[in-house]
């Protein structure tokens, strides 16, 4: 039984990702371009449909802003994509933030 609106399989979920045109990958070089981000890694949790993504994103320009103010530069750069996708998950920190998390 398929839920309503739910890719049935990898090819329908691909052209579902095609249509809507948002991908990890685009949504990686928008934030590396745009926020000067190190790193970026996108889930898509969506099951393939791009329309739900959690991120990692790692950028020099997060520095002295709190949770919000990183969230909000984030959905700033990425107002267009985050209007056509169902749900966003950003987890943003500094390159040193990163580097502590990397050791421990």
């Amino acid at each position: 039984m398929s839920t309503a609106g739910a890719a049935e399989t990898d090819t329908e979920a691909a052209a579902v990702a095609n249509t809507s045109g948002i991908t990890a990958q685009s949504l990686t070089a928008t934030l590396k371009e745009k926020l000067e981000a190190s790193h970026v890694d996108i889930n898509d949790i969506s099951g393939g449909c791009g329309q739900a993504f959690e991120a990692m994103i790692v950028s020099p320009l997060f520095a002295k802003k709190n949770t919000l103010a990183r969230h909000r530069l984030v959905n700033s750069a990425l107002r267009t994509e985050i209007a056509a996708i169902h749900a966003w998950t950003p987890k943003c920190m500094t390159p040193e933030e990163w580097e502590q998390k990397q050791g421990s």
